[in-house]
């Protein structure tokens, strides 16, 4: 209700035409400044470093492939994951995001390895934000009210809210990547 008493109405009902994009872009922006903050001097010690005995980290494998954890469940007691593992996971979620939404759709969460370390993991990452952004840029306000590109994470909703979620995402792991950078620069 307005401060009247009235029902407040949505423009949508008064014939105005609601633009989702600039949002979205706005938001992304805020989001990925964050990001690129927390990137921007990432030392390989500070991605290896464990918070905690125990959290999602990532290891080399036997066949020299970086492999991340993946746990069953998001408890508290699992631990809080390195810096590595969260660059993963932002790695992980984007290029499963533009596979399944611009692409073939056949990429799987174990075909998504880790790069090595930070430098690498920086680069990869802002190579999926540059495809992301040049994918999103040439995306209308009726794309995005259809759900035709929306197949990870969700089915059946306009791809304005996967691109809602990718936003809400990417200033999850932003932020938790600045607190465990945090702790790692004040570790006694």
């Amino acid at each position: 209700m307005g401060k009247s008493g009235r029902r407040s109405r949505h423009p949508a009902e008064i014939g105005l035409q609601v633009l989702i994009k600039p949002a979205l872009n706005a938001q992304f922006g805020t989001a990925s400044r964050l990001l690129n903050y927390h990137l921007a001097t990432l030392t390989d010690d500070e991605c290896f470093w464990r918070p905690a005995p125990v959290g999602p980290h990532v290891q080399l494998s036997a066949e020299g492939r970086w492999t991340a954890d993946w746990p069953e469940d998001e408890a508290y007691a699992l631990g809080p994951p390195s810096i590595a593992w969260l660059t993963w996971h932002i790695g992980f979620w984007w290029s499963m995001v533009l596979d399944h939404s611009f692409g073939e759709g056949r990429l799987r969460r174990e075909d998504i390895i880790w790069p090595g370390n930070a430098a690498a993991a920086v680069a990869w990452i802002s190579g999926l934000e540059s495809r992301w952004v040049e994918a999103l840029d040439a995306l209308t306000e009726t794309e995005l009210q259809s759900s035709q590109l929306t197949r990870w994470p969700f089915l059946d909703r306009p791809f304005a809210d996967v691109a809602a979620w990718v936003n809400l995402e990417l200033t999850k792991n932003a932020a938790e990547i600045g607190y465990a950078r945090f702790l790692y620069a004040a570790r006694q």
